[in-house]
């Protein structure tokens, strides 16, 4: 058999045989043109007709023909469709946002692959919204828990609940009473919430698996940072697999589909039950994940994962629908909640000492006092949100992606070193020449992707453009010096708008100071500034939310 690619086409020769006949018959859009007695087969067939190849060619002899320009034609990835009903959404969606809404809809089970800073949260939530695919279940890294609870309330009608110890058998009511829509769990509780039993303690396989009858009321599926699941012998990967077995909406959001080789795909694309459209595990693997690398016909692959079950924007492409800066809220949990609620009851016992006095020197000594109270909890906070942070920076890594990272504390600095020691940092701690080889090596060594800024020392002056990803472990008190930091990387010889993640702790003072921030852009100052006015504006400003607080908890 001859195969000759021809003008999107397949062209087929070969001598007579009933055997192969039935099986072209069965290849969607083929056709036997009698004259030049050949058939003609779709070039978008082409795994189709892979399979027969494979079939014949132990008696038929097989040969592949086609110029380099007609295969860049067939494996020209086609522009997303428009989105041709109401986004359903409280805001205003960017129009490739609205580009991947309607592509969800029409694929059903696909991988959001959109690089990081392009909403695949929000395109998810419209997709799933619109769909009405309800019970929806998100599964999540830990630290983005809290943040899939907000963007659902942000962006529509629906009220999520984020799955703990105290819901863990009655969470079904609360969807059946209509209370919530959405249930939200991270990957290391989902055989708390979901497992009856594993019948094998070892070595034990998704058959094995004995899945809690609840799972069967979700209609949808979310999984965040899909590629922790690259590897079918993790727990996580086959607790996903089963959850999502014949739910019609399954949603993959990564920023790195392939984290090392083709084969990475495989536990991806097997939850959304997929396989069989790359002709089943074999088939991929000899197709695509052959040679020395683990990696072949990876243009055909591209494409055969656009036209089946994936899209990816990069910012770059859709530059011309982004502002210049986003700014991105992560609320996270703190690790040491004890130790801050005991700071933030002596806090608010001084705030109160403040607020009666009647003295002005006596109020003006207890507001130094009452503010170095607030810096104390901010730093508490900050130690609590490490964590989270981590986590974050790991799965961005794994993005291929250079981070900015600020922060002021050194402990702080010094457990973000601790985390990643091939980071490099720009502290007061490091001298002049220490930190101009940090900014060297983070502009110029693509294997130097985190640079750890303290504020005070980076916050002016440095060119950091070969980011565009800025994260606040600790941010300023002013929106001045904000804009500062973040002005690093959004600056000349910037090619990308510029992505800012600011990680506030939940129920904590950070949620007040960034409110602060927004709200009062006016105080330009440092608080650590001689001007007496703009120290009393921010204590009281804090006062006043703490006050708001304390009265609507009466």
């Amino acid at each position: 058999m001859n195969i000759e690619l021809k003008a999107g086409f397949y062209e087929l020769s070969f001598a007579y045989r009933p055997s192969i006949v039935n099986y072209i018959k069965d290849i969607p859009g083929k056709r036997y043109d009698g004259q030049r007695k050949i058939w003609t087969v779709p070039a978008s067939e082409r795994v189709h007709l892979e399979r027969i190849a494979y079939k014949i060619r132990q008696f038929e002899p097989v040969t592949w023909g086609g110029s380099a320009t007609e295969e860049d034609k067939t494996f020209a990835i086609p522009k997303l469709p428009t989105l041709q009903c109401d986004h359903g959404l409280k805001i205003n969606p960017y129009p490739y946002q609205l580009q991947g809404i309607a592509r969800g809809l029409e694929l059903k089970r696909f991988m959001n692959c959109d690089e990081p800073g392009l909403g695949k949260t929000i395109q998810s939530i419209a997709t799933i919204n619109i769909a009405e695919a309800f019970p929806c279940l998100v599964i999540c890294p830990s630290s983005l828990k809290i943040n899939w609870e907000r963007e659902w309330s942000k962006f529509t009608n629906k009220k999520a609940m984020v799955l703990t110890d105290k819901v863990r058998d009655t969470w079904p009511f609360f969807w059946q009473t209509g209370m919530y829509q959405v249930f939200i769990v991270n990957y290391e509780s989902l055989k708390k919430y979901f497992v009856q039993r594993i019948k094998k303690s070892e070595g034990w396989r998704l058959s094995d698996v004995e899945f809690r009858n609840t799972i069967e009321l979700f209609k949808s599926v979310i999984i965040d940072e899909s590629h922790r699941c690259k590897s079918a012998s993790t727990q996580q990967a086959k607790f996903c697999k089963g959850i999502c077995s014949g739910k019609e909406y399954v949603i993959e959001l990564t920023g790195t589909p392939v984290v090392n080789r083709p084969k990475d795909l495989i536990p991806q694309l097997a939850i959304l039950n997929r396989l069989d459209d790359f002709g089943g595990y074999k088939h991929f693997v000899s197709r695509y994940c052959a040679g020395q690398s683990e990696a072949s016909n990876l243009k055909e692959l591209n494409f055969m994962l656009w036209d089946k079950s994936m899209f990816r924007r990069e910012k770059s492409l859709v530059l011309t629908d982004l502002p210049d800066k986003i700014r991105q809220v992560n609320t996270c949990e703190i690790t040491n909640r004890k130790e801050y609620q005991d700071a933030e009851r002596d806090l608010i016992t001084y705030l109160q000492r403040y607020k009666d006095a009647d003295d002005e020197k006596i109020q003006r000594a207890l507001r130094g006092e009452v503010l170095f109270k607030i810096n104390a909890l901010r730093n508490i906070t900050a130690r609590g949100k490490v964590r989270d942070v981590v986590e974050f920076v790991k799965d961005f890594r794994e993005n291929g992606q250079k981070i900015i990272l600020f922060c002021s504390l050194h402990e702080v600095v010094d457990q973000l070193k601790h985390h990643f020691p091939t980071a490099v940092s720009v502290t007061g701690r490091d001298s002049q020449d220490e930190k101009q080889r940090a900014v060297d090596s983070f502009q110029n060594n693509p294997k130097t992707d985190i640079i750890i800024c303290s504020i005070k020392a980076a916050g002016v002056g440095l060119t950091l453009t070969a980011s565009s990803n800025v994260a606040f472990v600790e941010f300023p008190w002013t929106y001045a010096d904000c804009c500062q930091c973040e002005d690093r990387a959004h600056r000349i010889g910037q090619k990308s708008s510029v992505t800012c993640y600011y990680f506030l702790g939940r129920q904590t003072i950070d949620s007040k100071v960034y409110d602060i921030i927004q709200t009062k852009k006016k105080i330009a100052n440092s608080v650590t500034g001689n001007s007496d006015d703009i120290e009393e504006n921010i204590v009281d400003m804090v006062a006043n939310l703490f006050n708001e607080d304390q009265n609507n908890s009466n």
